[in-house]
């Protein structure tokens, strides 16, 4: 069985000066099963301070895009610049909670995949219930997974959360052209195409709104189904 040292936490962040302070405090505090911990943000081209901000915490790397390439461009770029054996993706937002790590990763330390990928477990109590555009996401996201599902001949829960944690040789072997939100959904559907057993983890979740500074829309919905059928058929 393989053993791992070091786990890098790759965070992109675009204009995230709210948060961006405190999501690394607890990126820092959260327990990662005993592995060395390597934390590295890169700043997509903010304009709201968010850069000036990162250069002030210690115990972090930082890179900074001059312009802003989109979030799958950014952790690119943080995935190119990782050294540790185990990578883990986290949003610069606090709508995830770090203390999910242990059981993200304990899946790949254990031997029982070398991807996992993360479920979120629906609030209780979530303002946005009130607005049609949650259950049009919601929709959204089960059309994602469904389709996902069926085309690459896998089942999960759903693939829209954030926290996706991956045997770092594995993670860097895969070629992803996409630079927006359709990262991650290009990516799990090479590793499905590859034949990789991917294992569902379920998280915690804590949404924000677009007043708060959410970025994904319904656009992004379109885009992400036009990569899932895509990448069935074309490498």
């Amino acid at each position: 069985m393989k053993t791992y040292k070091k786990i890098s936490i790759v965070i992109p962040a675009y204009n995230e000066k709210n948060t961006i302070e405190e999501i690394i405090r607890r990126v820092k505090a959260a327990d990662v099963l005993g592995l060395e911990k390597e934390i590295i943000v890169v700043d997509d081209g903010s304009k709201d301070g968010t850069r000036d901000m990162l250069k002030a915490i210690p115990g972090i790397r930082y890179i900074f895009h001059e312009k802003n390439k989109g979030k799958g461009g950014a952790v690119k770029t943080g995935i190119a610049s990782a050294t540790g054996d185990i990578i883990i993706f986290q949003d610069a937002d606090l709508e995830y909670d770090p203390n999910d790590y242990a059981a993200m990763i304990s899946p790949i330390i254990e031997g029982g995949t070398l991807v996992t990928n993360s479920v979120r477990i629906k609030p209780e109590r979530d303002g946005r219930r009130r607005k049609s555009l949650y259950w049009i996401s919601w929709a959204a996201n089960g059309a994602i997974t469904l389709l996902t599902n069926v085309l690459y001949f896998h089942w999960s829960g759903e693939y829209e959360g954030c926290y996706k944690a991956f045997d770092a040789e594995v993670l860097k072997s895969v070629e992803v052209k996409t630079n927006n939100f359709d990262f991650d959904n290009e990516l799990v559907c090479k590793l499905l195409k590859r034949g990789y057993k991917i294992v569902d983890v379920p998280i915690r979740y804590y949404p924000r709104n677009y007043e708060e500074g959410k970025k994904i829309n319904w656009k992004h919905g379109f885009l992400i189904l036009w990569t899932i059928a895509k990448y069935r058929f074309v490498k």
